[in-house]
């Protein structure tokens, strides 16, 4: 096929994920022709699904900057209920945290010592959102339609060959065609694709950090609340109902996830320490069995769960952990949850991949036909993406090596806190956003770091002694105290936190 107006473009993206999309939104509002190609077809399953308020601040940025007065309506529960009720998904108030440990139901006291809610914003409305995303990146690719973008399903990429521009072979359903673009973007959401059209490798070598999943969506999923009120569980000085809020349930070797979404709909997964190998010869089923045997307060909540028809099965991964050794290159470049990707565990995905949408396309519409201010901005952003991953990382693995002690997992989880604050607060004084989590930032990378090789000498014992925790639980009060305008660990708060996103 020779080239023409039908088939060449400024932008070629493969993935229509919420990230791929968005950017060929921001893209075509920057001026540029823009092809987005989709392996599959929407709507289709996905996860990655509880949104945050750095997440919601940057909707509503990309937003303004781009002429897409649409998508603030997603960035609060409120805006979005009033503007897309058909478009479904859930309440998240904030982050809540429950030690359940094993041959036991769940317990604890007047001062919440399995527990812990961390909350995110002061209402329902003003709630950050779970996302179902089937629903919302199917919506998208009707903005991606109606704005005239060139989209193409059941489109696979199967080579790619670089002169003044790319020339990619592409087949699609049972016929192969030729598209041609200045520049590539991949939002793949893995590091496939790169390393078959670029060679480059992804590997997991780099990481603190070692975790799989077992998953799925269910249906008849009880009320965390409800079973509390059961057992006569206080609930009283709760900031908020923890069902609506991403509801983590720490065990001793992982975590379980509940997203619940208001279709009755429920999120719920595994994440699993992959140090110890202990479930890697186990099938997805014998894993999912095995975990509600050991640990009977997760039993009481799962034992009558029916899986929903999308997916219709439980699922398991390999290892989460992976990192491609370059984020860009001569002509291409990668969104961050291609590039690289930790765990779950504090709802980083979104965000992060929004803050990658928001430096790759703010270069490519400053700098689109300087090549060297262009490369050299692309060099920034790989080692922000690199930091930021790095970062990430610490902050999840600390948390996997205090889960057996969860009062050590409450003092260690408040570093995530902190630094979400202090970012937060970059963005609501209008400041330049600079990295994710404020990962440029050397008091915060400092605050982490340190920390961590402080945690590692705290629990070289088998079992830290109570005044080794107290220690430990001081220093990290010390060290946040920069950024904490919530009144993290606070001893009068309880464990329960009313509102942590920063104020001016």
């Amino acid at each position: 096929m020779k080239k023409n107006s039908t088939n060449h473009y400024d932008i070629l993206i493969a993935g229509a994920g919420f990230a791929g999309s968005l950017t060929a939104l921001a893209l075509q509002k920057s001026g540029l022709k823009v092809c987005l190609l989709e392996k599959g077809k929407h709507p289709r399953f996905a996860i990655g699904e509880s949104s945050t308020p750095v997440a919601d601040m940057i909707l509503r940025k990309l937003s303004s900057k781009y002429d897409l007065p649409w998508l603030y309506d997603f960035s609060r529960y409120g805006s979005w209920q009033k503007s897309h009720p058909e478009i479904v998904c859930g309440i998240k108030r904030g982050f809540s945290f429950f030690k359940h440990y094993p041959g036991e139901d769940f317990t604890t006291d007047e001062n919440h010592k399995n527990e812990l809610l961390v909350a995110a914003s002061s209402s329902d409305l003003e709630s950050d959102t779970n996302w179902l995303r089937s629903d919302f990146d199917a919506f998208l690719i009707t903005k991606i339609k109606e704005s005239g973008i060139d989209y193409c399903e059941f489109s696979e990429i199967t080579k790619a060959k670089r002169n003044v521009e790319w020339e990619f072979q592409i087949k699609r359903l049972d016929k192969n065609e030729t598209i041609f673009s200045s520049f590539f973007i991949d939002a793949s959401g893995s590091g496939f694709l790169a390393q078959k059209l670029f060679g480059i490798q992804s590997s997991a070598n780099d990481f603190l950090t070692n975790s799989f999943s077992v998953f799925s969506h269910f249906n008849n999923v009880p009320h965390w609340i409800k079973i509390l009120n059961e057992r006569k569980i206080p609930i009283d000085d709760f900031p908020y109902n923890p069902d609506w809020s991403a509801l983590h349930h720490i065990l001793d070797e992982g975590w379980l996830w509940m997203l619940r979404f208001n279709d009755e709909r429920t999120s719920v997964g595994f994440v699993l320490n992959g140090e110890k190998k202990l479930y890697e010869d186990l099938s997805t089923e014998e894993t999912w069995k095995a975990m509600l045997e050991k640990y009977p307060g997760i039993k009481r909540i799962l034992k009558d769960v029916k899986l929903h028809p999308q997916p219709g099965k439980m699922l398991k991964t390999g290892r989460l952990q992976r990192k491609m050794e370059h984020s860009f290159g001569e002509g291409w470049a990668a969104l961050p949850n291609t590039v690289g990707f930790v765990d779950p565990l504090f709802s980083s995905g979104i965000a992060h991949s929004l803050s990658g949408i928001e430096k790759l396309v703010d270069n490519i519409k400053q700098h689109w036909g300087n090549d060297e201010l262009f490369y050299n901005n692309l060099k920034e952003y790989e080692h922000k993406v690199f930091e930021e991953i790095k970062l990430i990382d610490c902050l999840i693995a600390g948390c996997y090596k205090t889960m057996p002690y969860f009062e050590l997992f409450n003092a260690w989880s408040m570093l995530y806190f902190a630094a979400t604050i202090a970012h937060e607060q970059r963005r609501i004084k209008k400041q330049p956003p600079g990295y994710f989590l404020n990962a440029d930032d050397s008091q915060i990378r400092k605050m982490v770091y340190d920390s961590y090789e402080d945690l590692l000498k705290t629990i070289s014992s088998k079992n830290p002694s109570n005044a080794a925790i107290k220690t430990f639980t001081a220093l990290i009060k010390e060290r946040i105290e920069p950024f904490n305008s919530a009144g993290l660990l606070d001893a009068f708060c309880k464990n329960m936190y009313r509102h942590t996103v920063a104020m001016i």
